[in-house]
């Protein structure tokens, strides 16, 4: 059966997805569904470029390699345990230059590539797994609706933030992209 990736503000899912097991995986979920969402405090998550260096979240990975023309790096994202307080916003910071690995710039869409997606994969792979495995089980039946607050799978489209939804999505119908190891 298909899995879609649907916004959680959309207003018509019950229309639109009569039959359909329709699962929040945000940060705002119920248990277990809770446990997808890149702010969930797995702990023990590596850090890219950083050998020994652990994250609690995905989201502190990612928030702690951020880098602004006023503020380097912020490691303390990576000890966050409640999935408030992690984001480091453009309207308090300015725009992002970009995501620090090894001493380099990355820009956007290779910050996605080399540090969010694998970061991501890894929870799925190593925190995640039987979540997984009772998704790929229920979509054999029936069809099932991740809600997110954004729905682009698209690594490359950079007009919208990357849905944590479709990359589970992409991993239960076997249309996830290899990646390069970190």
């Amino acid at each position: 059966m298909p899995v879609h990736v649907a916004s959680r503000r959309r207003t018509t899912l019950r229309r639109d997805f009569p039959d359909a097991l329709i699962l929040d995986v945000t940060s705002r979920a119920d248990e277990p569904w809770i446990r997808l969402s890149p702010f969930y405090p797995h702990g023990g998550i590596p850090v890219p470029g950083h050998p020994g260096r652990t994250s609690q979240s995905v989201e502190g990975v990612w928030q702690a390699l951020k880098v602004f023309t006023t503020e380097q790096e912020d490691f303390t994202k990576l000890d966050i345990t409640t999935m408030k307080g992690i984001k480091r916003t453009v309207r308090r910071l300015g725009p992002p230059l970009g995501h620090r690995l090894d001493g380099r710039l990355l820009g956007y869409e290779e910050a996605r590539r080399v540090v969010y997606v694998p970061t991501y994969h890894w929870v799925l792979d190593h925190r995640t797994c039987e979540l997984i495995d009772e998704l790929r089980e229920l979509s054999s039946h029936r069809t099932v609706v991740l809600l997110d607050y954004t729905t682009n799978g698209d690594i490359a489209d950079l007009s919208t933030p990357l849905s944590h939804a479709a990359l589970i999505a992409q991993r239960l119908t076997g249309q996830a992209r290899p990646l390069p190891p970190y």
